[in-house]
């Protein structure tokens, strides 16, 4: 007979006050007398509106870049004492601590002696690194992320978020869409390239200055606009919506269902005789010297030009699928489960098979522009047995190994391409599934921007 173990009991009311308050260091809140608490409201999205962001390079002067570093440095400080108060808290005496309370702790932090560098960094920066802490709890608790790790100068991004009110925008008349951009703590507007204009008339919502391992600065600028969905694409003579399946694969980075493939950029292989050069060279410089640096940033800026790479010919390719189509079916791929670590028999085999997969970057197609044009993606369900079954007949074959392209169906004896009989597979299973939603709407209703096989057995009560 086992012995039960008792859980542990959350620590609630007045005594997490005191604890919070004597051991922890956290003021208490402060309300004027007789006032009632008055809980702060989110800005809500305008309606009609869509989240876009607009990424631009800029160049910061040696004074905005020493003050750039401070706010980094600061960011990841206050992420890491927060996250070490929020864990012992818990620990040690059975506290919760949330954004509120790190946010009372983060003013105590600001006005100690030892810490009074945070005041050269703005205070709403900073409170956005504990926002960043809470959504990664938040992820947490609801199992879709890990638990929070703690940040590194080396390994960690360099990053910081400005809301609307740590930084000072005003539109150029002569120009639309480019203007001056004034940092908080910062008295001259940086030196960005306008690469292409903001939408005419939005303001900026919030920004996110990085810098990456190559030395770049770019500044993200979030801002709400206004996107026209594109016209509806039917196939000619009727009023059937022009549909595409999409197979993602290995040998071709896209494979059509009317047998049109993509060949796959592979970068990575094409660099990868430079890549291999440079790391030599690294390893042969001695440790902390300045030359150690300038062959680390060599090879930082080889990787920013294959991300580059892939990131414009990914945007080239989804933008193209989506303004030809008006549905895209895909499948619904276990991506996290096929970058699991490569381990016993044919562990070279699945390594090979790992960077293939991360260099192809299938993690970052369609999704956010069939919600941005008003096109429909359409998520097949991963058991759905695309690649064996004859797209012909339905007959289902024997399970296929990936070394095998072609097969011959036993039934009707056509032959297949693996990678298109998959495509056209998808695009007959993704329609029924686009119909069958289609069906149940309302009249006048349009289909969803997604619509996904595993979720539609909840989604169809509801439309």
């Amino acid at each position: 007979m086992t012995d039960t173990v008792d859980k542990p009991v959350r620590v609630t009311g007045e005594e997490a006050g005191r604890i919070k308050r004597e051991a922890l260091g956290i003021a208490d809140r402060r309300t004027e007398h007789g006032s009632t608490r008055r809980v702060p409201s989110s800005r809500a999205k305008e309606a009609g509106t869509q989240q876009r962001v607009y990424r631009y390079r800029f160049y910061p002067s040696p004074a905005q870049a020493e003050q750039l570093e401070k706010t980094f440095g600061a960011c990841r400080w206050v992420y890491n004492e927060a996250l070490t108060l929020r864990v012992g808290a818990w620990e040690q005496h059975r506290v919760s601590v949330g954004f509120a309370e790190s946010c009372r702790a983060l003013t105590g932090w600001r006005q100690a002696s030892g810490t009074s560098w945070l005041r050269e960094v703005s205070s709403t920066v900073l409170q956005q690194s504990l926002r960043h802490l809470d959504g990664a709890f938040t992820r947490f608790f609801k199992q879709s992320a890990t638990y929070p790790q703690r940040k590194t100068k080396r390994r960690s991004r360099n990053s910081a978020t400005y809301v609307r009110t740590g930084f000072r925008w005003v539109e150029n008349p002569e120009l639309p869409g480019t203007g001056r951009l004034t940092l908080a703590k910062q008295s001259e507007p940086l030196d960005v390239r306008w690469s292409r204009p903001l939408p005419q008339g939005a303001d900026p919502v919030k920004l996110s200055v990085t810098r990456d391992r190559a030395g770049r600065h770019f500044v993200s600028v979030l801002v709400e606009e206004r996107i026209q969905p594109l016209p509806a694409a039917f196939l000619p003579g009727g009023r059937e919506p022009r549909a595409v399946g999409i197979d993602l694969g290995l040998a071709a980075l896209v494979t059509l269902d009317d047998g049109t493939k993509i060949d796959h950029p592979r970068l990575m292989r094409k660099y990868e005789k430079e890549l291999a050069r440079l790391q030599r060279g690294l390893h042969r410089k001695k440790k902390g010297s300045a030359n150690r640096d300038k062959a680390r940033e060599r090879i930082a800026r080889l990787y920013a030009l294959i991300s580059d790479a892939r990131k414009d010919m990914l945007d080239q390719l989804t933008t193209r699928l989506v303004r030809e189509n008006q549905v895209l079916v895909v499948e619904d791929l276990a991506i996290t489960n096929l970058l699991r670590p490569a381990t016993g028999r044919g562990r070279r085999r699945k390594a090979g098979l790992i960077r293939s997969i991360k260099d192809a970057a299938w993690g970052e197609l369609l999704r956010y522009k069939c919600a941005w044009y008003g096109r429909t993606l359409v998520i097949v369900d991963r058991f759905f047995p695309s690649t064996r079954r004859c797209a012909d007949c339905h007959a289902k074959g024997a399970p296929l190994d990936v070394s095998v392209r072609a097969w011959l169906c036993a039934e009707c004896g056509a032959w297949h391409d693996r990678d298109v009989n998959a495509a056209r597979n998808l695009r007959e299973e993704g329609m029924r599934l686009y119909r069958l939603v289609s069906c149940a709407l309302q009249s006048g209703r349009v289909p969803p921007p997604v619509i996904k096989a595993s979720e539609l057995p909840a989604v169809l009560p509801a439309v």
